[in-house]
C-alpha cells in the first residue's frame, strides 16, 4: 500500500509521532536507537553488531552503546555467535516486539489525525 503526503504532511505525522512517544513516558530514543530498534524487528534476522554498523554506516562502538541502553531496557538482548564466537548476535525480546507495536499503533493514529 502506497501513501502519498506532501513534505508539510509527513513532517507534521513525524512530529505527531515523536511527540507521543515521548508523552508516554517511555525512554527517551534517539534517532539511532530508533533505527538499530527498527532494523531488528523489521528485517530477517539474523542481525549481528557488525551487520548493524555496517547498514547504519556507523562504528561497532556506537551500535554497542545503544545496544547497552537497549537491553537495560529488554527491548534487546545479546548473545554470542556459537558458530564464530567473534560475532554478537542482536536477538528480539517481547518487551521490544511490544514497543515496537507501539510505535505502529502510533503512526497509525496519528495518520488518521492528520489535516487534509
Amino acid at each position: 500500500m502506497s501513501v502519498t503526503l506532501r513534505p508539510s504532511e509527513a513532517l507534521n505525522l513525524w512530529h505527531m509521532v515523536t511527540l507521543g512517544l515521548v508523552r508516554e513516558d517511555s525512554h527517551d530514543f534517539s534517532a539511532r536507537q530508533i533505527s538499530i530498534l527498527l532494523t531488528v524487528y523489521l528485517e530477517p534476522p539474523p542481525h549481528t553488531v557488525r551487520g548493524l554498523a555496517a547498514k547504519l554506516q556507523v562504528t561497532k562502538p556506537v551500535i554497542t552503546r545503544a545496544l547497552d541502553t537497549m537491553g537495560r531496557l529488554e527491548l534487546v538482548s545479546r548473545r554470542r555467535d556459537e558458530a564464530d564466537l567473534r560475532n554478537v548476535i542482536i536477538q528480539r525480546t517481547v518487551k521490544g516486539a511490544l514497543f515496537i507495536e507501539r510505535i505502529g499503533d502510533l503512526i497509525v493514529s496519528s495518520g488518521k489525525e492528520l489535516p487534509r
